[in-house]
């Protein structure tokens, strides 16, 4: 794994940093477990238990940690998926949806609690003009799964 000057970090309350480490490296291209550093003595994790887990998502390089300790992830924080088209759309929705419960408008909060948003390239563009950006932003707050064809739908609508 290359270091980059700032790489997310991703604290797991249980020991499930490895595991979801390889779940989100199953589903990306270009990805790969990089490190699993195992548990000292002397630290709050049973020993040679997995403690940090360094992996390559997508190219970017992360870092998850089972810390052990009360911690939960947010909605204020979350991974943006850049999808070309409705057949990426449909792919990592339904990957990273398993075992989980979606969120509206294009977001999914794992089987591990972290929050992902799956968007269309188009979207930024649909929402930039002043004549689509309202009923774009109406259409999508409707919908769970984002579909490709109803918001180029709303945004003809004027």
């Amino acid at each position: 794994m290359t270091r980059s000057k700032v790489t997310t970090f991703l604290w797991f309350e249980t020991l499930a940093a490895e595991e979801a480490a390889r779940f989100y490296t199953s589903i990306f291209p270009d990805s790969s477990i990089d490190r699993v550093v195992l548990s000292p003595a002397g630290s709050p994790l049973p020993v040679g238990t997995p403690m940090i887990v360094e992996f390559t998502l997508a190219g970017v390089p992360y870092i998850a940690l089972n810390g052990g300790s009360p911690s939960q992830f947010t909605e204020a924080i979350s991974l943006c998926v850049d999808c070309e088209d409705q057949a990426e759309i449909d792919y990592y929705w339904e990957r990273l949806s398993e075992g989980a419960g979606p969120g509206q408008c294009g977001w999914i909060k794992d089987k591990y609690g972290l929050t992902w948003q799956i968007v269309p390239r188009i979207l930024p563009e649909l929402v930039s003009n002043p004549l689509t950006a309202g009923p774009v932003m109406q259409a999508l707050r409707q919908i769970t799964k984002v579909d490709i064809a109803q918001l180029k739908a709303a945004a003809t609508v004027q």
